[in-house]
């Protein structure tokens, strides 16, 4: 928990930092590393600012937990991440998204709940489960996102949900899929037990061959991805803006 709790403060200081800090980082780097790391990451609450056996690289604590730091304070390690507060980007996110982006032409979307701007250029494509509660929230912000075809996959997470499934189906075998889902999620609705074929098996194997093994899954139409919900509806735009 507390580990969560870190990342979330460092996550949540990249949209406060200060522009043009680090205009002067290199001349006050060398004279006093830990004054300019202090000073860089000032909304953390930092104890002792240790260097360690990396030339250049600083330990910074953080009540018990630890992260490092380049001498400017600019470039911070947490959580195996690499994030650049000056230009407030997670960079271990970025390549990962990179290097892991599917094609958004092998995506079955015949087999997908379409919703949102049906004229829309930009498409999103989600994984989700329906008794996930991140899954609950992502629905959430979706109502507010305007300007965005979402294709829903729906992925119950049988092994952890055990009324998941049973939903999915009574979702995909409803009149208005969309209308059903949106019940479901959002008024903690359960449907009458339905009947008819559904493609959950075979989302359940092309999440497999993605390696997609949590929900929600949300795939961009430039391929990339991103596990989780995010916060709000301009956060989401950010994201398939590639910002």
């Amino acid at each position: 928990m507390r580990k969560i709790i870190f990342a979330a403060s460092l996550v949540l200081l990249l949209p406060t930092m200060l522009p043009g800090c680090s205009n002067n980082a290199g001349t006050t780097a060398k004279a006093n590393p830990d004054e300019t790391i202090r000073a860089k990451l000032s909304h953390l609450p930092i104890k002792q600012v240790n260097p360690t056996p990396i030339d250049g690289m600083y330990e910074i604590q953080v009540g018990d937990q630890i992260a490092y730091s380049d001498a400017s304070g600019r470039y911070v390690i947490h959580g195996g991440h690499l994030v650049d507060m000056e230009a407030k980007k997670d960079l271990t996110q970025a390549r990962l998204e990179d290097i892991n982006r599917i094609d958004w032409n092998t995506l079955p979307l015949d087999k997908a709940i379409v919703s949102g701007d049906a004229n829309a250029t930009r498409m999103m494509a989600v994984f989700t489960d329906p008794d996930c509660p991140y899954c609950r929230s992502l629905e959430k912000v979706l109502k507010d996102v305007k300007g965005v075809k979402v294709y829903t996959f729906l992925f119950p997470l049988e092994m952890i949900h055990k009324f998941a499934r049973a939903k999915a189906e009574a979702i995909w075998c409803s009149e208005d899929q969309h209308a059903m889902l949106q019940k479901v999620m959002l008024e903690n609705f359960t449907p009458e037990k339905a009947s008819c074929a559904t493609p959950i098996d075979d989302i359940a194997k092309l999440a497999d061959q993605f390696g997609i093994h949590g929900t929600p899954a949300l795939i961009a139409h430039d391929g990339r991805r991103m596990s989780g919900a995010p916060r709000d509806a301009q956060s989401l735009l950010d994201w398939l803006s590639n910002k």
